[in-house]
């Protein structure tokens, strides 16, 4: 019984914690993937399970952001949302398609490239900012990298945001709020249609991720409203040590 108990303290704490870093700085995963996996879950539903309790953070995000969403370009809103819809349910095909024991063997590596994204995140933005200009981003080209992109959210959530960021940046996109904005709507399309293709194929434990998605979703209103008074630094610093510490305890099995 006391086990249960913290057993459900952990995955309560960790989504309220995941739901707010998403909300300020991203790399909410971190906290709640893992927290699933020790509290028992199959690594597969684990995942599943996790990105469903994040999904309203990301739905949130898109509406704070209305004013600054626009199409890019050279890519019409209708293309970017079918190429978001389409990478993130092929990406959740794939994960259900994935047996466990690979998938476990897979994700410290997802772990590992995920935080040194993470934690290279500002450097990329800067450089991708200086140097691109997107004259060579023609809508094929942003197409694909969209595409690979929301494949790797639908496959494995941790770090999608920061991965997009420099995805959009690479391509030629300058003004930060207009990539947050994109940013924040491709996840919510990709992750929308790889939960519901996780649902179909039966791989979400509904009542913890019902649980989760309520302490998320207080957790990201909770730390959005107190981001003001946080260092950047600091936020970015705890997910990067949780990062590490995690990929180094899903590497020792």
């Amino acid at each position: 019984m006391e086990e249960n108990i913290l057993t459900w303290c952990l995955l309560i704490v960790a989504s309220f914690l995941g739901g707010g870093l998403n909300a300020i700085a991203g790399g909410g995963s971190f906290f709640t993937f893992p927290a699933l996996v020790f509290a028992g879950i199959p690594v597969v539903a684990a995942n599943a399970t996790g990105t469903l309790a994040l999904l309203p953070g990301y739905i949130a995000s898109t509406l704070g952001y209305r004013e600054e969403l626009k199409a890019p370009d050279t890519l019409p809103m209708v293309a970017l949302i079918s190429v978001s819809l389409f990478g993130g349910a092929l990406g959740a095909v794939v994960l259900l398609t994935t047996p466990d024991a690979v998938f476990r063997a897979v994700v410290p590596w997802l772990l590992l490239v995920a935080t040194v994204v993470f934690a290279g995140g500002p450097w990329l933005l800067r450089v991708f900012q200086r140097n691109g200009d997107g004259s060579e981003a023609n809508g094929l080209s942003q197409g694909s990298a969209l595409a690979a992109v929301s494949v790797y959210g639908g496959y494995f959530n941790g770090g999608l945001g920061i991965v997009l960021l420099a995805a959009l940046g690479l391509l030629g996109h300058r003004n930060l709020n207009q990539m947050q904005a994109l940013k924040n709507l491709v996840s919510s399309v990709l992750t929308a249609i790889a939960v519901a293709v996780y649902a179909f194929g039966g791989a979400i434990v509904w009542l913890e991720a019902l649980v989760m998605m309520v302490a998320a979703t207080i957790g990201g209103y909770v730390m959005a409203r107190l981001a003001r008074r946080l260092s950047a630094t600091i936020v970015r610093m705890v997910v990067i040590v949780t990062g590490t510490v995690m990929t180094i305890l899903f590497f020792r099995g």
